[in-house]
């Protein structure tokens, strides 16, 4: 049986603490530079801006449409019903025979 704290261990390994962050940040700063770092950083503002307005989006439509009532049924004996429905030729009506 594995031991609780391995799992502990294993999930805390995937963030990083105080120095990590810090030896990133330098790592950054000195492959981008000073100036493109606050470009990096507009341009991830802007989509994570277009992102949440997008998401609301979604989110307004799909609330919208919950809440209109459904379209009504058009009735059978309607304009658009007759049109649609299959046309079947009329029956042939008996002929009488010459009597001879």
């Amino acid at each position: 049986m594995v031991p609780r704290e391995y799992y502990m261990n294993t999930v805390q390994a995937g963030f990083l603490s105080g120095p990590e962050l810090a030896v990133v940040f330098v790592v950054i700063l000195v492959l981008f530079g000073a100036k493109k770092i606050p470009e990096f950083a507009k341009g991830l503002g802007q989509g994570i801006k277009e992102f949440k307005k997008a998401s609301k989006e979604v989110t307004d439509e799909l609330s919208n449409s919950m809440n209109e009532p459904p379209a009504p049924r058009p009735a059978a004996n309607t304009e658009a019903a007759r049109i649609s429905a299959p046309q079947t030729a009329p029956a042939p009506q008996p002929t009488s025979a010459p009597k001879a």
